[in-house]
């Protein structure tokens, strides 16, 4: 899954569907580190406040949480939203 520049989405809201599928998917699980903003900016060709958006996002649905000086981890599977 890639940013799509001509989908009327935020790409912010596009980086954060990647990480969430990421999530879904298992390639991330629970306590495992998401990429850092750096990582964001670099694979997804996105600026800073993008990503820092898409974390801010994930973090409000629940699936990820952020520890100052540490960095954002995926969530506790409890805290994930339920799919309905």
């Amino acid at each position: 899954m890639e940013v799509d520049r001509f989908d009327p989405t935020p790409i912010y809201q596009q980086v954060a569907a990647i990480i969430r599928e990421q999530i879904k998917a298992g390639a991330l699980g629970p306590r495992d580190r998401i990429p850092s903003e750096s990582e964001m900016v670099r694979d997804h060709g996105v600026a800073r406040d993008t990503a820092r958006q898409a974390v801010a996002l994930l973090r409000d649905e629940g699936w990820v949480m952020t520890l100052p000086q540490r960095g954002s981890f995926v969530a506790d599977r409890e805290s994930w939203p339920a799919e309905g």
